[in-house]
């Protein structure tokens, strides 16, 4: 492999394995919020101690979250010092401002939020608490208007006048604001409730398999179920907006995750299939008349351009199969959670192969992400900067392949040994918290 496809293939993997702990934190945080305001009522105890549980788990997300982030910004200078060459007028100061607006607010009442209980007015913790949760959400604001803005350029002035091309900021809002950034936006938001529904879901249901009958891992329960019926149906709601939007915006990434060849109206929808590229067709497809024309120009007859109309295109398969690896774990969240709730409205107790379920659940939204992410960023290419610098502009041309290689394989097996850990450690707090709660025996005998 060459330099380019290495270095490619390390920045994936940094930020592959980076996006998995903001993924949980932004609405990690919201939801402790949400159990500092559901302490003042009914069964504050409970949700004293489900608090407590799962600021221990944000409190992991939040390091691993800063270490990683920290190493995939090296990479800038080392791998892509084309890429700030050209566009540093933008990601620079957006990188800032998430430095200064979000960062120093998480890091600043943290401390409060995590060491604070008992040694601040309880006032003051949940303002600690309020505080960390909006400074997850400003940080995912910057990152994601950054991002948004390298997909769907606006507000700047291309110069140029020297080996790579160079951006000049115009208008600070039209750069912000950029035509994708409020549904990339949204989406992002949407997908960490549901990752973090899921994740609450499964360790609680984890509980409760091992005996724990604490009120605190039922009720965690319950709302993480509701969280999820509430959160699934918004996302496809989200999602279908920003479809429209990349359709207008980014047409050649919508062909290829419909594996949509040749320019037609009335487009169908491929369920399943196996795209092949270099005869430009897709075997053995399942398809469904109209109906890719329907969902994407909400038209029977609606026009789609097809991979032909575009010299330059994303590869088709990676799309093709993680859009739908995306949407089958979305249909499969919205239909667990849809059974939690049908259970808690009859007041039924959660079947067992339920709870189970949930527990296989819950890691299922970060492959959800990993495999939209994968959509998004590899749906650029062979852009980094769409319409304004390729990735091959950007790459560094003085490390070497040896060099990437090398660092790629460490990189890996860290984030290997620290995933690993990371899920261990989850499951490890969950077994000593349903140890530590009282059993169904031994509330039968408290109550007699």
């Amino acid at each position: 492999m060459d330099a380019l496809i290495l270095a490619r293939m390390q920045f994936a993997a940094n930020i592959s394995f980076h996006i998995l702990f903001p993924s949980l934190s932004i609405a990690l945080a919201w939801f402790l919020v949400f159990c500092k305001w559901r302490e003042q009522g009914r069964n504050g105890s409970a949700w004293r101690a489900v608090y407590g549980f799962w600021v221990k788990v944000f409190a992991l997300c939040f390091a691993l979250g800063v270490t990683s982030g920290i190493t995939m910004s090296f990479q800038f200078g080392t791998n892509w010092p084309g890429y700030m060459q050209a566009v540093g007028a933008v990601a620079g100061p957006l990188l800032a401002y998430e430095v200064m607006t979000a960062f120093f607010l998480e890091a600043s009442f943290l401390g409060v939020m995590l060491f604070g209980r008992g040694r601040v007015s309880n006032r003051v913790h949940t303002l600690a608490t309020l505080l960390v949760a909006i400074g997850t959400t400003f940080s995912a604001f910057w990152i994601l208007a950054l991002n948004s803005w390298m997909h769907t350029p606006a507000g700047v002035e291309i110069l140029t006048d020297g080996v790579l091309p160079r951006v000049v900021v115009l208008d600070w809002a039209a750069v912000i604001f950029n035509p994708s950034f409020p549904y990339r936006l949204a989406h992002v938001l949407c997908a960490s409730f549901l990752t973090v529904a899921f994740l609450i879901a499964g360790l609680s249901a984890y509980r409760l398999i091992k005996g724990d009958q604490s009120e605190g891992a039922n009720v965690a329960l319950r709302s993480a179920v509701i969280m999820a019926a509430l959160s699934a149906p918004l996302q496809i709601f989200i999602g279908d907006l920003h479809g429209l939007n990349t359709l207008k915006h980014q047409p050649a990434k919508i062909a290829a995750i419909e594996a949509i060849w040749e320019t037609q109206k009335g487009a169908p929808l491929t369920l399943f299939g196996w795209p092949n590229e270099r005869e430009k067709r897709t075997d053995f497809a399942v398809e469904v008349p109209k109906l890719a024309s329907l969902i994407l120009t909400h038209e029977l007859e609606g026009e789609l351009l097809g991979i032909e109309e575009f010299p330059q295109h994303p590869p088709v398969a990676p799309l093709f199969f993680g859009f739908r690896l995306m949407v089958g774990i979305g249909m499969l969240m919205l239909l667990s959670a849809a059974f939690g709730v049908y259970c808690i409205v009859r007041k039924r107790a959660f079947p067992s192969w339920y709870l189970r379920l949930l527990v296989l659940m819950s890691f299922s939204g970060w492959v959800a992400t990993l495999a939209g992410w994968y959509v998004t960023e590899i749906g650029r290419q062979p852009w980094l900067v769409s319409g304004i610098l390729t990735t091959a502009q950007a790459a560094s041309q003085t490390v070497s392949a040896n060099q990437i290689g090398l660092s790629l394989a460490l990189y890996v097996s860290l984030y290997i040994a620290l995933l690993f850990a990371f899920i261990r450690a989850l499951f490890y707090l969950a077994a000593k918290a349903s140890k530590a709660a009282p059993t169904a025996e031994v509330l039968r005998e408290e109550r007699i």
